[in-house]
Formats: structure tokens, sequence, C-alpha cells
């Protein structure tokens, strides 16, 4: 094919925000997705005409995000849903105790409190610890300085323990210490009862979009790249490469010559986490009424530990519970009855026989996808919160990063993708441009 002025490497949010604002700055744009599909890890099931997002499910705070702009903008149906980010403090939350029996509401107001004062403990603990120290360390530090017993340290620490994997997919002792420090969310959370695979149907709109095009090899030089393919090879004056850490990382996929400092470095201490989603359909429900989530407490809590409640998303009768971290380690290869028997056996310790079986069932394999190789990136211990926006250096002028990985204020959320994207392609421009043209007219 002839020479073009940009090729970009997958079609995620990042990819689609970086093609469709260089196409109406006027560049010629191509854009190669390995997927038969746009959206990357959005993704969007509708098996029996019921919307399951597999992969990105929230807008993390709607509060001046460019995400909820566009989702507007295209005119898409939203609902609030806001999670707070494992949060004590948002919706009302069922706590069960290690025996199994509910929490009374003077029970769940004392542990709230006793998460609260290790949290602003923690943040101080976190604010002085050096280089290369993890976040476990941190907690044991916050919860030490409470002074209290064994049984209430333990409940607190469950719950920091938790928080590291629902948020970032690993061990608590594997994230940085600075790994949370964006634990924070402004405004109101939203789903997308349609589907969010509708923002990236509408960002793909008009462009130039290569579907089972595989990329095995970018090279760059001060001439320009050249992106190899199974269908042949793309030459641009600039490529703008999206792709996950996992495949970043792995030996599918190269970068010649080699990532310099400080890319290369920041990569390095960037990985992929282990997350996967089980969602769980059921004939009625059985849980408890009013509350948005469900949480147990205990040994027999330590992988299956959180349900929220989806029903009034689509008004089916519907649980979505994550196994992350050493959960999703340990189940990875697991048949589907496997995983849905475990999950079932700790809905039935709380709730016995009002549990029936699901009428549908599925469990994501984020960590199987040659596409992306896990869900998000983490901060490893050692890593520092500005390696995101150091793996977003540009290289030899030609070639540049984007993605959730490569954004600092909030990595691991399509609003971090959107903005990595805008920031590429006014990169590639060499002049700032409104993120709003990405989403301007529809």
């Amino acid at each position: 094919m002839d020479r073009v002025d940009t090729v970009v490497v997958g079609a995620g949010i990042a990819g689609l925000t970086a093609a469709r604002l260089l196409s109406r700055s006027g560049r010629r744009v191509v854009l190669l997705e390995a997927r038969d599909r746009v959206g990357g890890r959005v993704w969007s099931d509708r098996e029996g005409g019921v919307v399951t997002d597999l992969g990105a499910s929230w807008i993390h705070g709607v509060t001046g995000s460019p995400v909820a702009e566009a989702a507007a903008a295209f005119g898409l149906r939203t609902a609030e849903f806001t999670v707070g980010g494992y949060q004590p403090y948002s919706r009302p939350i069922a706590y069960y105790g290690p025996s199994g029996v509910r929490l009374t509401d003077d029970e769940v107001r004392r542990f709230v409190a006793d998460i609260g004062a290790v949290d602003a403990e923690l943040a101080r603990v976190v604010a002085a610890m050096a280089p290369g120290r993890s976040y476990g360390e941190a907690a044991e530090a916050a919860l030490a300085a409470q002074g209290w017993g064994a049984e209430r340290t333990e409940r607190v620490r469950e719950h920091l323990r938790h928080r590291t994997e629902e948020q970032y997919g690993v061990w608590i002792d594997d994230l940085d210490a600075h790994g949370l420090d964006d634990d924070s969310i402004d405004g109101d959370e939203v789903v997308f009862p349609d589907g969010y695979d509708a923002l990236a149907t509408h960002l793909a709109k008009g462009l130039d979009v290569r579907l089972g095009h595989v990329v095995t090899s970018v090279r760059w030089s001060s001439d320009g790249v050249q992106v190899t393919t199974a269908h042949g090879v793309f030459t641009a004056n600039r490529a703008v490469v999206t792709v996950p850490v996992g495949v970043l990382k792995s030996a599918e996929f190269s970068i010649e010559p080699p990532l310099p400092e400080p890319v290369a470095g920041a990569l390095a201490r960037l990985e992929m986490n282990a997350f996967e989603k089980v969602f769980l359909r059921f004939p009625s429900k059985f849980w408890d009424d009013q509350v948005y989530a469900v949480r147990q407490q205990g040994p027999d809590g330590v992988w299956w530990h959180s349900w929220y409640d989806l029903t009034a998303v689509h008004g089916v009768p519907t649980l979505l519970t994550f196994a992350a971290g050493p959960a999703a380690q340990r189940t990875r290869g697991w048949k589907q009855e496997q995983t849905v028997d475990s999950v079932l056996g700790e809905l039935r310790r709380l709730y016995g026989d009002r549990v029936e079986d699901p009428t549908s069932v599925h469990v994501t394999s984020w960590q199987d996808d040659p596409c992306s190789r896990g869900s998000y990136a983490y901060m490893t211990v050692g890593s520092a919160p500005e390696d995101h926006d150091l793996l977003a250096t540009p290289v030899g002028g030609v070639l540049h990063l984007a993605g959730e990985a490569t954004w600092t204020d909030d990595p691991a959320t399509v609003n971090a993708a959107l903005r990595s994207g805008h920031r590429a392609a006014s990169d590639v421009l060499g002049r700032p441009v409104p993120v709003e043209d990405a989403w301007a007219d529809g």
C-alpha cells in the first residue's frame, strides 16, 4: 500500500481516539486491529438479549470526564451505579461476618470507622515511605499503629487486601506502596445498559480500520515506521502504538530498535494483572434487598468475598463477582462449571437453599487473551506513578505509545485510554488539539 501519515496499532479507545483526532486534522490514518471487532478491552456481549460488559463497565466518576462527555455527545444511555472504588462509604452493603451471620448496623458502623482510621494513617505512611516498598508493608504499618487486637485488625487487613485485588488485580505485597495513589473518584459512577462498546463503535465511524491485522513488529527510524502484519507491511511517517503492556512485553510483538530510556525502564516496572469477572444470572433474587453489594468477611471470603447486584441495570436478577489477583491466578484454566460451583458454594454458605442454579453465566479469561494478556497494568514494587507518563515519551520523533497504562492520573480506566489517545494525537500533530474534536458532531 502507499505510505500514509500515521499507522495506529490497536482499535481500543486510545487508538480510536488518536485515529479520529488525526483524521479530523487532515492526516491519512490506517488503524490496524488484531481482533475481529473494535473496542479492545471494551467488549459487550449480547447473548440472550441481555448486555454483559465483559471488559470495562464503568465511567469511574463523571465529573470532568471526557468519556462522559463523549457518551453524552453520542447519545449513549447511562445508568448511575456508584461503587466508590471498593470503599465502604457509598451505597448500602450487606456485610456478613466470618460466622456467616449478617452484621448489625452498629457493627457495620464500627467496621467502617476502623477502615477510615487505618486509611488516614495509611496515607501518612505511604507519603513517608522510601521508594521500593510494597502496599502490603504500608498497610501493615498503618494497622500496627492502631494498637488493636488480632480479630479487629484482621477484619481491616482483609478489607485492604480485597481492595487491592479488586482495584488492581494483584496481591497486596506485589503492588508498589504508591500503586493506589489514584484511588479517588469525582462525581457519580455510571454504567451502560446498552453496552459500553457503543462508545467504540461511534469513535470508529469513518475511520480506515483493518480488522484481523495482527501486528508482529514495529520498526522505527528517523525516516518513519514500518509495521508488519500477516497482511503485509504498512509504512508511515508516524506510528501510535496502543497495545496493552502485556503485549508490549511479549515475545510475539517487537519494536526495533528496542525502546530507549525512559520508556524501556517504565515498561519494565509495569506488569499486567490477573482480574476476571464472573456474572451469574438467576431465576429470582435471593439476596438482601436495598443493598448494592454483599460482602463476607473471614477465611471463607479469601477468593469470593464481594457480589454486586446488577439487577437494576437490566431488570434480570444478576450478581457480579471478581476473581482478582491470587484467585484469578489459581482459577486460571478451570472449567466454567468449576468456577461457578466454587462461587455458589460461598453464596449458599450465606443464603442456604434459597440459592438456585444460575440461568446463565459469563466467566472472562483476559489472562489468556493474546491481544491483552491480562486486564490492565499495575505498578510493581519499585515503580513510581510517573512511570505511566514516562511510558508515553515520544521515541525518535516518530513513535508514540498510548493506552490506559500510559496515563498517570487515573490509569487502568477508559478515561485514561481516551486521554492518552488525545495526547498522542497532539504529539503527532505537534500542536494541541481539542479532545472534544473526537466527538464533535457525533
